[in-house]
């Protein structure tokens, strides 16, 4: 099994569309009430969905792994986006950096290097 896609409400497809291209995602498929992207690097994509009312609550988190973390989040800041955390080294061992989107889901920009699926505290078969 993989993980084909995630998908997050939008109030408002048109600024998704253009908060999502500007961190750097292609737009695939685009109609009145849904758009897909695809991730820059491998086939996974991301979609948001129009919606009459945002959820309320804690909602999702979506991470985004980026290899060049650092130079990443400061191209996006040169590009207008607002973060919430700058790149900061986590205890989990994943150097993350925390922003929005427009609609406030909660979006993760991070690098794990080999931590991601296998941190010194994974569980061995």
């Amino acid at each position: 099994m993989n993980l084909n896609q995630v998908t997050v409400p939008s109030s408002n497809i048109q600024r998704s569309i253009s908060f999502y291209q500007t961190l750097g995602l292609k737009l695939i498929v685009e109609s009145p009430h849904y758009a897909r992207f695809l991730c820059p690097d491998g086939n996974a994509t991301f979609s948001v969905h129009l919606v009459e009312e945002l959820p309320s609550g804690a909602g999702i988190s979506v991470y985004f792994e980026c290899e060049n973390l650092d130079e990443k989040v400061e191209e996006l800041i040169r590009k207008g986006l607002v973060f919430d955390q700058l790149p900061k080294d986590q205890t989990w061992l994943w150097r993350e950096a925390y922003l929005k989107d427009p609609d406030g889901n909660q979006l993760i920009l991070f690098f794990a290097g080999e931590n991601r699926i296998d941190p010194p505290w994974r569980i061995r078969e």
